[in-house]
């Protein structure tokens, strides 16, 4: 089987509870994007969508969440460049190795004040470990063959992480609640 992600292949490492935080750097060999986090991920998954960014031959990311306020580029801020303006989520990625550093959510959205981010990219361990799979069967639409998916629903099943086509239910209902209040059909403060 390809590789679902190399944190993920051979089992997962336990993150530390009360971690703080550390750097996220690109791929280049000198003047490396630098970008600091104050605080642990939450929400660390496994991705398949077709947009988050995947280490060379990882058919998923993985992706953390972190608040706007806990991220600040540190290094080579000129080398970022925002991948695709009109998405929901904008991928800052280095202009030269193509590593996405951070996501970033600027209109109205559920998720806006988070910033998405891949902390494989740290040298620091201690980051909060993956806890679900989303979007598994987006994999299928980017060229994975559909007869393989229970193999790979079974071996995130065997490191101990719930598969999802969606989010996991507790984002799900953070994102149903948002657009219930913004719909008025649920009162702005629960």
């Amino acid at each position: 089987m390809p590789s679902l992600h190399p944190s993920i292949d051979n089992g997962i490492a336990k993150g530390d509870a009360n971690f703080s935080g550390g750097k996220l750097f690109c791929h280049c060999l000198s003047n490396k994007v630098e970008v600091t986090l104050n605080s642990n991920v939450a929400h660390n998954h496994a991705c398949g969508c077709s947009k988050c960014w995947k280490p060379e031959g990882a058919l998923f990311s993985v992706v953390g969440v972190i608040p706007v306020d806990n991220l600040s580029v540190t290094a080579n801020a000129d080398k970022l460049n925002i991948i695709d303006s009109s998405a929901a989520i904008q991928r800052n990625a280095c202009k030269e190795c193509g590593v996405h550093l951070f996501g970033r959510i600027v209109t109205d959205h559920p998720f806006k004040g988070l910033d998405f981010v891949h902390t494989e990219l740290s040298d620091t361990k201690g980051w909060q470990e993956p806890q679900f799979a989303a979007f598994v069967s987006s994999i299928i639409e980017q060229g994975f063959h559909p007869e393989g998916i229970d193999g790979v629903r079974e071996k995130f099943k065997s490191v101990g992480l719930q598969t999802y086509d969606v989010l996991s239910p507790p984002l799900m209902d953070l994102i149903a609640t948002y657009t219930g209040q913004k719909s008025g059909k649920l009162p702005a403060k629960l």
